[in-house]
C-alpha cells in the first residue's frame, strides 16, 4: 500500500512538471511571436525556468520514493 502511494506522489510530481514546462514553452512562443527581436533573451529565460521546474520535479520524485 505504501509503495502505491509513493508511486502516485511521484506520478503527480511528473505530471505537474510536464504541465509547468508546457506552459513555459507556450508562453515563450507567445512572447517571441509578439516581440521577435527579443528571441535570444526569451529563450535563455525559458531554458533556465524549465531547468528549475525540472529540478524541483526530480526532487519531488526522490522525496516521494524515499517515503517507501
Amino acid at each position: 500500500m505504501v509503495g502505491s502511494i509513493a508511486a502516485i506522489g511521484a506520478g503527480l510530481a511528473v505530471v505537474g512538471a510536464g504541465i509547468g514546462i508546457g506552459r513555459i514553452g507556450g508562453s515563450a512562443m507567445d512572447a517571441i511571436a509578439r516581440q521577435p527581436e527579443a528571441t535570444g533573451k526569451i529563450q535563455t529565460n525559458m531554458i533556465i525556468a524549465a531547468a528549475l521546474v525540472e529540478g524541483v520535479a526530480l526532487f519531488a520524485v526522490v522525496v516521494a520514493l524515499l517515503g517507501l
